[in-house]
């Protein structure tokens, strides 16, 4: 199940640049199912006085992403998911861009 993630009020900062994701055994990149690579940016996702650290994936290459840099996360999703005794989420964005400086 997706969950949509509303991010109104939140704060998001990139940890390091965008990376392609890796298929684990063949090392080749994985693509989505357009045929698209995807990428992941580690992201500092800060609201509500808090913070939290966590992996974005996107279809295609985001341009422009340096770490430290204010970003802006477009149509975030999380999927739980679970495999033997190991679970977590996964993250999942449509875009993710360099916020726009004013």
């Amino acid at each position: 199940m997706k969950l949509p993630i509303d991010t109104t009020g939140m704060t998001f900062l990139a940890a390091g640049p965008a990376e392609p994701v890796l298929d684990f055994e063949s090392k080749t990149a994985k693509v989505d199912e357009n045929g698209a690579a995807l990428f992941s940016v580690q992201v500092v996702a800060l609201a509500e006085g808090g913070a939290e650290v966590i992996g974005v994936k996107m279809a295609g290459e985001p341009k422009g992403i340096t770490q430290g840099a204010a970003v802006k996360v477009t149509g975030l999703v999380a999927t739980p998911w679970n495999m033997g005794d190991r679970s977590g989420v996964a993250y999942r964005a449509a875009q993710i861009e360099p916020l726009a400086s004013s």
